[in-house]
């Protein structure tokens, strides 16, 4: 394990809420997008009318799709925003419930909201960035990625 203390100044909070129809994923990309986020931890819950989930094969260096296409509670969505070369990226896991109390989690890949969704996002003053393992297929948070202190805060 490594750490690093990336925030000991207050941090900038905001809350997002989504309505019936948004995507919830695409949202939450063009918010941090317009936000410039760069270290940020994302929390919620709500509802969606459908949801595809994803489980990460290593073997195979991909996300299984699995597709809910009916009314789920999101009892837990958690995540993160860093940085990649490629800008704001989004890591970001869920739970959903089944009417009968079944539950479901995995990446979120992509969900259609069904009343609302409601996030609280937390920014962080110093930057985390995600660079690309060759070994899993994933861009993982890298705290050093060869830069200096001062790029990092």
């Amino acid at each position: 394990m490594t750490s690093k203390l990336i925030n000991s100044a207050p941090q900038q909070t905001w809350a997002l809420v989504f309505e019936k129809g948004d995507e919830a994923v695409e949202g939450l990309k063009k918010f941090a997008r317009e936000n410039k986020l760069h270290a940020s931890q994302i929390t919620a819950i709500g509802a969606f009318s459908e949801v595809t989930l994803g489980f990460f094969v290593p073997g195979q260096k991909e996300y299984k799709h699995i597709h809910i296409r009916e009314q789920v509670e999101v009892l837990s969505l958690l995540g993160d925003v860093a940085m990649s070369d490629q800008g704001p990226q989004l890591h970001v896991h869920v739970v959903v419930g089944k009417i009968d109390g079944a539950a479901h989690g995995g990446h979120l890949i992509e969900a259609r909201v069904l009343p609302t969704l409601e996030v609280i996002l937390t920014e962080s003053p110093k930057h985390l960035h995600r660079t690309f393992d060759p070994e899993t297929g994933l861009a993982l948070i890298n705290l050093g990625n060869g830069r200096s202190q001062a790029d990092l805060e």
